[in-house]
Order: structure tokens, then sequence, then C-alpha cells
């Protein structure tokens, strides 16, 4: 076999482990053993070693009653609509993490999982897609697939200032390659602004916060981004204008070519009274 790190390698030998979050965090914890000693995220594997995991009873996860939209669900995976202002995951209680028992049917399939599991992340202050593995097997399949960019996620944003049509942006993210492209749909000029434009944007790598960080470093932020935004051109109240509109990928088990659409919210119809139509989502 090709050596690879015991980070790597332990993704969904155990099946309490489906995922490199989960393999890293039981790494962390000295519970993954690698020929008898703990093992550590930098370990080669190179074949014949035996690996074990020794995990203590882990604290149950409170259910959080709280509704969400379900854009897509079958036995295997599901794509939720996650609401601007609560978490994916953490140490609190008020998560999409916590809410996703409530809101989807557990799978029947024999390595189904006893809780959903998030696959990727979305900040915060953004709402959207947001895909959701059921089955020990699809988790892993779906890290592969966002491992090696064979899904293709839309962003819909504001931005301030005036704007080319389109553009490439390639400033790289932590001394990491990092790309971005966008597409202007629609400006309206503003007279404290210059112009709001409505945006398409597919990253083409998957940084935290980079369309965030890529427009902000073009010199038109997002629209209420109080983190990457100009001072002065602060927008309060309204949250953060950036939409996870659609996800496109394969479906790992049925092969079926997956599209799935997250409604826009309210205020970007409030700036934009011809959005749905014009970014063709209606």
């Amino acid at each position: 076999m090709v050596r690879q790190r015991l980070q790597e390698y332990a993704v969904g030998i155990f099946r309490t482990l489906p995922s490199r979050k989960s393999v890293k965090n039981a790494i962390k914890k000295g519970v993954v053993y690698v020929n008898g000693e703990v093992g550590y995220t930098g370990d080669w594997i190179c074949g014949g070693e035996s690996i074990d995991l020794y995990q203590q009873e882990a604290p149950k996860k409170p259910v959080l009653d709280f509704k969400l939209e379900v854009l897509y669900e079958d036995e295997h995976l599901a794509v939720i609509y996650k609401p601007a202002g609560i978490l994916v995951s953490g140490n609190k209680r008020f998560t999409i993490e916590n809410a996703l028992p409530f809101n989807l049917t557990k799978s029947t399939q024999a390595d189904a999982l006893s809780r959903p599991e998030p696959i990727h992340r979305l900040d915060y202050p953004t709402s959207g897609a947001l895909l959701i593995g059921k089955t020990v097997g699809v988790v892993i399949a779906l890290n592969l697939i966002f491992e090696f960019r064979s899904i293709s996620k839309t962003y819909a944003a504001v931005t301030i200032g005036k704007m080319n049509e389109s553009g490439v942006i390639d400033n790289p993210i932590d001394e990491r390659p990092s790309i971005s492209e966008y597409k202007k749909v629609i400006a309206i000029p503003s007279e404290k602004y210059g112009a709001l434009n409505l945006l398409i944007l597919n990253p083409r790598t998957g940084r935290r916060h980079q369309l965030r960080k890529h427009l902000a470093h073009i010199g038109h932020p997002i629209f209420g981004d109080a983190l990457y935004g100009k001072e002065g051109f602060m927008l309060k109240g309204k949250g953060l204008y950036l939409h996870a509109s659609q996800l496109h990928f394969e479906h790992p088990i049925t092969k079926e070519d997956l599209l799935v659409i997250a409604p826009l919210p309210k205020k970007f119809i409030k700036l934009f009274p011809e959005a749905k139509s014009a970014l063709g989502i209606e």
C-alpha cells in the first residue's frame, strides 16, 4: 500500500469515525492506538500495523427542537436550509447539528449514523444549502467529493461599489492557493455606496471565509460584513448578504445528478425585486 498519515488512513475504518473531523478529534483525545501505542495525526501508516480505537462512552448530545426546511432527503443524505445566525456545529446547544435528528428521518441502512452529520460548514451569518450525511459510507463518499472538488457550490451575494461584469480572484489565503469566480447579475446605483451589486459566486477552492476575504481584497466587500467590510460603510441590523444558493453533485449511491436550490432570503428580494428571475431560481 501507499503510505498515508494516520489522520487520512483511519477515515472510515471505524464505524464511529466516518469523517476526517471525527478521526482528528479521536486522535487528539488519545484514543487511537497504533501497534499498542498512542497514535498521532502525523504518524505514517505503511501496511501491517495494528490500529485500535479505545472509545469512552460519549456524552449524549442534545436534540434541538428547532424546525428546519428540508430541501432534499433520502435514505443516504439530505440537504437542509441553514438560516443565518445559527452555528452549524460546536459546543453550544443551539446548532444545526443538534437540530438534525429532530428534522430528518433516521436511515434504515446497515451503516446508518445515530445522528446525521454535516459534511461542510457555512459561516454563522451565512444562509443557504447545507449537505448532510446519514450513513457512514455516504459521509466518507461526500467528504471525498469535497476533497476532489467534484461538487459545484453557487452563492448569491450583494457587494458594494461599482464592479466589473465578471472576474476571477486568485489571491492566496493563509498562503494557500485560493480561487473565486464572480458574475454581476444586477447593479443599482447607491448614493452612499456608489452601487449595490447582486453577484453569482463560485468558489473553486474551500478556504475559511474565502468569498468574504476575496471580495474585500478587491475593494468590494459583501454588504453587511462586520468582519471584512469597509469602515464607515457598515450596515446594522440586516446581517450578511451572502447565501449558499445551489449545490450540484452526483449522488454517491444512486449516481443521480442532483441540483438542490435554496430559496433566496427576503432581504435580497427587497433590494432586488427581480433577483429570483435574474438568478434563474424561481
